[in-house]
């Protein structure tokens, strides 16, 4: 809504101007009551009086002026922060782009093209004739600018982790993302435990002491609790699962299958079989902000 934009700032220098005019006032007022030095001079003094009659004449208009526009511009700024939204994710995606350096020092991507593609989709995204329409339009439009843009920059074996990044960002952005369950499936378990004997006829037990370790430590989750126990009382269905050509499709065991989010199921692949996760990502990528 740039007509808006152009009425806030013709406010700003209207006020501005306003106080201006305001301080030239006292000046005049300050001047001819330092030049007098009695109170009969003042009162005799025409040019003083006629100062004083336009100051309070120009004064009481701006005074009038400040209090409409105050209303205006509050006006204003609350429709102006109807589209945080879209500056909010825009500062999100930039921080995510910025963070690549870390993968390679090459991928380098400067405020001022960032600026520019965010430029380029207020004005080819689609229109709407309400905010929560417009906001939804600026947001997949540009997020899918920006993806498109700096994958031509990334190096094929980058584009997956690149996509999982910027999933994972929008999804913290939105407050729809766990701290603590995305730090385990980066980091995975930590500390020694002990191991239960296998109740397993199909790992081994070098399998069994590694992804009993994922277990227990996953079922500290919030949204896992119990896991463990129910692994081992139901392992045979979770061996349909490890035998599966496409694991990352197959449904938990119940109630985990209801249960569970996406990425709270990839946690449990993981476990089970850690070499599907990238398909299980491309799964998640498509599910939160499309294919």
């Amino acid at each position: 809504m740039p007509e808006l934009q152009k009425k806030k700032d013709m406010i700003v220098t209207q006020n501005a101007q306003s106080a201006k005019t305001l301080v030239e006032i006292e000046d005049k007022i300050l001047n001819g009551l330092t030049k007098n030095e009695n109170i009969a001079d003042i009162l005799e003094d025409d040019e003083l009086i006629n100062i004083l009659e336009e100051s309070n004449t120009t004064s009481t208009d701006i005074k009038k002026r400040l209090a409409e526009s105050e209303i205006t511009e509050k006006e204003i700024d609350k429709t102006r922060e109807i589209f945080r939204p879209v500056a909010y994710r825009a500062s999100v995606l930039f921080f995510t782009i910025i963070d690549l350096a870390v993968i390679d020092p090459m991928y380098q991507y400067s405020l001022q093209w960032f600026a520019n593609l965010f430029g380029s989709s207020v004005d080819n995204s689609p229109k709407a004739s309400d905010a929560p329409g417009r906001i939804k339009a600026l947001n997949d439009h540009f997020t899918l600018s920006l993806y498109d843009n700096v994958c031509r920059s990334l190096f094929e074996e980058h584009k997956l982790l690149f996509s999982l990044i910027l999933t994972v960002q929008i999804l913290f952005g939105d407050k729809l993302m766990d701290p603590q369950e995305w730090r385990f499936f980066l980091a995975g378990p930590s500390g020694a435990i002990d191991i239960p004997k296998n109740p397993t006829d199909w790992l081994g037990d070098l399998e069994w002491a590694e992804t009993y370790k994922q277990l227990y430590c996953m079922s500290q989750l919030d949204c896992l609790k119990g896991f463990d126990r129910s692994f081992m009382e139901n392992n045979k269905e979770y061996q349909k699962i490890f035998d599966s050509e496409e694991p990352h499709n197959v449904d938990l065991p119940a109630p985990w299958n209801e249960k569970l989010e996406y990425f709270q199921k990839m946690i449990v692949l993981k476990s089970i079989r850690p070499d599907k996760i990238p398909l299980a990502v491309q799964n998640f990528v498509t599910e939160k902000i499309g294919s």
